[in-house]
């Protein structure tokens, strides 16, 4: 991507019939409209461009009656902030009026709306995020965004103290944008500004925090961030523990070692899970969804067995683990411990021991409780003690499937 007497040229969502309809509807008669933010800033990157978000001289009321006049479904997602949400056939164009802050209280601001790209502009986060492009492919950058984009450097527009005093979240965008587009040391100004704002993250919502932590961890430079932001403080009051940031950075090269993508929930257990009363915690913490908060227990349940390895759990451990906590727990186990253990990333036995566990089949208990009424074991205590006690013999005898076997341990269960 490259830009060519100040237009943007060979930017594939620029050419996009829809994005072209969504533009024709909302430019022009008075009115102005462009692309703003993340879609500019990653074409401009070569970063793969997902969502398309427009700015506008027009007001939400105009943005509607136009909609309506070109036919496109107008959804009201946050009318009252400006922002409406165009959909034409099946894409999605969140359309926000420009705005002006009349004032910030650190988690949120009061705005009015305005006619001024300038003025929106640069009550923006990052240089980077504050580029526009109109329908004609025309550049707009207020704040020397596109240097920073050569250099692939991140930094807050204007002063940083007080680009973070208007939302102490940008705190966490800091990182989070300059582990996935920076090269190079963070901007000195910008972590300044981030150690000495930091008791201001105490006062935002754990939805919102726990967001940007998760983003933050499946980002290309994630737990070099993470690391600094450990030294600086930045993390205890988010997860309410001290971080460990080395674990985190072994998970994720054993990850890439075995081959799986990387994953914000198993690199949140990494940076801060090691007993289930941890999993807890973070539940609360950064109110985490159930799936999330249920893989993190899951997850530690399953690494107690395992802590303190230095060679990979037999596959006599590896099948129990699979059949009492399941897949996804056991798998999540065993690369903590890996990362626990003075093991290289890519340690040959360790990652035979990930294949074992990913191709394993599953286990399921061959007993019942008709095969106890049958040995006249009755309904009730007494049965639900046989079955506890076969199969907990069923798992010590390495989970055998032959019958005559089975017979016998469900025999003994009996006495």
């Amino acid at each position: 991507m490259r830009i060519e007497k100040g237009l943007l040229s060979g930017a594939q969502f620029l050419s996009d019939a829809r994005l072209k309809r969504v533009l024709r509807a909302l430019d022009g008669a008075g009115e102005e409209v462009r692309v703003i933010g993340g879609a500019v800033r990653n074409a401009l990157l070569g970063e793969p461009v997902h969502d398309v978000d427009l700015t506008t001289t027009a007001t939400p009321d105009v943005i509607l009656a136009r909609a309506q006049q070109a036919r496109l479904r107008a959804v009201p997602t946050g009318i009252e902030h400006g922002t409406i949400t165009l959909v034409c056939d099946g894409v999605a164009f969140e359309v926000t009026t420009l705005r002006e802050d009349v004032e910030t209280h650190g988690r949120h601001a009061t705005v009015r709306f305005g006619r001024d790209f300038r003025a929106d502009a640069l009550r923006r986060d990052f240089t980077i995020n504050q580029l526009s492009v109109d329908a004609e492919g025309r550049v707009y950058d207020y704040a020397g965004g596109l240097d920073d984009i050569a250099a692939r450097r991140v930094r807050f527009i204007g002063d940083a103290m007080t680009r973070i005093a208007e939302d102490y979240l940008r705190i966490l965008r800091f990182f989070r944008f300059h582990a996935a587009y920076a090269d190079g040391a963070m901007d000195a100004e910008a972590m300044h500004a981030c150690i000495e704002l930091r008791a201001g993250l105490a006062g935002l919502s754990r939805e919102r925090v726990q967001g940007e932590l998760m983003k933050l961890l499946i980002t290309r430079r994630a737990d070099e961030s993470i690391e600094v932001m450990t030294h600086c403080g930045l993390l205890n009051d988010p997860l309410a523990s001290a971080p460990n940031p080395a674990r985190l950075r072994k998970t994720r090269a054993i990850a890439i070692a075995n081959g799986v993508a990387t994953d914000a929930v198993l690199g949140l257990a990494a940076l801060a899970v090691q007993v289930e009363e941890d999993a807890e915690r973070l539940r609360g913490r950064l109110r985490l969804s159930n799936a999330h908060a249920a893989r993190l227990v899951s997850a530690a349940r399953a690494l107690v067995a395992w802590h303190g390895f230095e060679a990979p759990p037999d596959e006599k451990k590896a099948r129990e683990s699979l059949y009492r906590h399941g897949r996804q727990a056991a798998l999540d186990a065993l690369v903590l411990a890996h990362a626990e253990s003075r093991s290289p990333a890519n340690d040959d036995a360790w990652r035979a021991a990930f294949a074992h566990l990913r191709d394993a089949p599953e286990l399921k208990l061959p007993v019942r409780g008709g095969d106890f009424m049958g040995r006249g074991v009755k309904p009730g205590p007494a049965m639900g003690a046989a079955l506890k006690r076969v199969e907990e013999a069923w798992i010590a005898a390495d989970f055998p499937s032959d019958v005559a076997v089975i017979a016998k341990l469900a025999d003994a269960a009996t006495k």
